[in-house]
């Protein structure tokens, strides 16, 4: 009797850009029991970053990556599916070969390069849904060629459903609830680096510098805090430039002559909790995050969260984790942060009933689970579709008797 093999889970990659998804993914991948999975990583880009964070897995590099890849932030739907129909073939065959069960895609540009090929190949589809509602892909492509729709929030679901959205699962996005930080070390170590004074308020950004998380909008609320603030405020943004005419409105706002700039660009720091734990409040300037993690790791380690009310963001910090303001108001965000800081009793209430409800509703356990249950249930519907093709009625409608137990896959590894 074989042995039954490991299951094959491909996590396919398209460019080579870092960020939160890549987080939550390695934070599955590290628990998943390697007794039972096999993990399979296929990069576009087999020299990057991407590769070098995931270090620890099998990686093959993508033997068809398009001559011109999908760009970052740029919607997709059916006309960008069928830029990969002439690549589909040949991922499928290597799908096929890698004997893949299930491919688990993370992003838009990867849904793209490879739902087709998944589908071809005849292996399990599970598309990973990190974006907003409006997401072409989701709301058209998916609902065809996925097995199985997943969303980080309730919030990036599309309205409209159909095909396989009628039965797409919210999975919010792992954490290491456990994280301990010494707050008021890495604050002297932040102060000591700003060389601002010991009573100001750090205010802070975590981010890619992109129109939808509002860069400049922070920017001008920092401005604004120190406008009604009788203590010193210091703005500090964590992330990298992605987008040039972005980055250059920013440092209009951080030269403008007659005052010292607002804020102080920090690059990417990792690991970033414990830089968003050495500030004083951070502020979610972004429109329609479907969940974004510092905002779930600030509720961990006990720094208050300002956000607008767009997005996701309500569906985290409920129920009264936090303060919600108007989106695209850097005054109404002033304001909120001006009222939180002042009242340290209300922001000690406040930390420690988001962290509480942080660690009921974000652990890597319940993640963990819930994504090896889809895993679970598209292997069982797999193997009972094989063994319906197996076990064809004969000419006078008789039926081989099935094997009792499920059915033993072997394989090379």
């Amino acid at each position: 009797m074989k042995a039954e093999r490991r299951i094959v889970l491909c996590f396919a990659f398209a460019g080579d850009r870092l960020g939160g998804s890549h987080i939550s993914l390695k934070g599955l991948l590290d628990e998943l029991p390697k007794n039972l999975y096999r993990i399979v990583l296929l990069l576009e880009i087999p020299d990057g970053r991407i590769a070098d964070y995931f270090s620890a897995y099998e990686q093959i590099q993508d033997p068809c990556a398009l001559e011109k890849p999908f760009e970052v932030g740029r919607s997709f739907g059916i006309g960008s599916a069928l830029r990969t129909v002439p690549r589909a073939i040949g991922r499928a065959k290597l799908l096929k070969d890698l004997q893949v069960d299930i491919v688990h895609t993370n992003d838009g540009r990867t849904h793209a390069s490879w739902a087709l090929a998944a589908k071809l190949s005849g292996a399990r589809m599970v598309w990973h849904h990190r974006g907003d509602p409006g997401a072409r892909g989701t709301g058209m492509v998916a609902p065809i060629l996925a097995d199985q729709i997943l969303s980080v929030s309730d919030y990036a679901l599309p309205a409209r459903r159909w095909g396989k959205l009628k039965n797409a699962k919210v999975i919010h996005s792992p954490f290491d609830v456990d994280i301990a930080v010494d707050r008021d070390e890495m604050r002297r170590a932040l102060v000591a680096e700003l060389g601002c004074p010991e009573n100001a308020i750090i205010c802070s950004y975590f981010g890619q510098y992109i129109v939808r998380k509002r860069p400049v909008a922070f920017i001008d609320a920092v401005d604004e805090l120190r406008k009604i603030s009788g203590r010193p405020v210091a703005g500090v943004m964590f992330g990298e430039p992605e987008d040039a005419a972005v980055y250059a409105q920013m440092k209009d706002r951080l030269t403008r002559e007659g005052r010292p700039p607002p804020v102080t660009l920090m690059g990417y720091r990792e690991p970033g909790h414990k830089w968003i734990a050495a500030c004083d409040v951070l502020l979610v300037t972004a429109l329609n995050e479907p969940l974004g993690r510092t905002l779930v790791e600030a509720m961990l380690v006990g720094t208050p969260v300002i956000a607008t009310r767009s997005g996701g963001n309500a569906e985290a910090l409920a129920p009264d984790c936090g303060i919600l303001v108007e989106p695209d108001n850097p005054i109404a965000m002033a304001e909120a942060a001006h009222k939180l800081v002042e009242k340290p009793a209300r922001v000690q209430a406040l930390t420690h009933r988001a962290r509480q409800m942080a660690e009921r509703r974000f652990t890597k356990d319940r993640h963990v689970e819930q994504v090896k249950g889809v895993y679970s249930n598209l292997i069982r519907k797999q193997r009972r579709i094989a063994d319906r093709l197996r076990f064809e009625p004969g000419p006078r409608g008789s039926r081989p008797p099935r094997q009792s137990g499920p059915t033993e896959i072997s394989g090379k590894h």
